[in-house]
């Protein structure tokens, strides 16, 4: 063996030295860089990893987010279309309100307006019966104090109508 060592130019106790040397460095690579080196790149896989999750969840929360404010405008829609047909109804029950108390206004005014019509024209008829009462008294005072024929009768009556100013008017 020696030969075959000679042969290809191998010097056994440099070769082991060598070996020893590289199982040395070997050693302390992996146990000074290697590990260490692991470590860091398993590190930083796991935030990677972390980083990944945390924009998954970030964007299941967005689209989660979107969904909520969507439903909350659809909501928001809704509850003004109600409104509005809420407040179309209020305007119609108040002019429907509006109309019936503007037709009770009128009637009522109507109404007063009869009952005073009514009431001057008992009145005026009231005044023309005591006028014609003072004038047929006066006519009768005339027909007493003197008796009359056709002719002075129509006399003395338009005596009488003459000098009632009251008929005049």
């Amino acid at each position: 063996m020696d030969a075959l060592f000679k042969g290809l130019g191998i010097n056994l106790p440099s070769l082991i030295a060598f070996l020893v040397n590289f199982l040395i460095l070997f050693g302390l690579l992996g146990f000074l860089l290697y590990k260490p080196l692991l470590k860091m790149l398993d590190d930083r896989a796991a935030k990677v990893k972390e980083s990944l999750e945390a924009a998954d969840r970030m964007k299941e929360q967005a689209v989660k987010s979107e969904q909520s404010v969507k439903e909350q405008i659809d909501l928001a829609r809704k509850e003004g279309q109600a409104m509005i047909a809420q407040a179309a109804q209020a305007a119609d029950r108040i002019k429907v309100e509006a109309r019936d108390e503007a037709r009770k206004e009128t009637e009522a005014a109507i109404a007063r307006a009869r009952a005073e019509i009514q009431h001057e024209r008992e009145e005026t008829i009231d005044q023309l019966r005591r006028q014609f009462a003072d004038i047929a008294m006066l006519a009768a005072e005339k027909v007493i104090n003197e008796t009359m024929d056709k002719e002075k009768h129509r006399k003395v009556i338009d005596e009488v109508l003459a000098k009632s100013p009251e008929l005049k008017g």
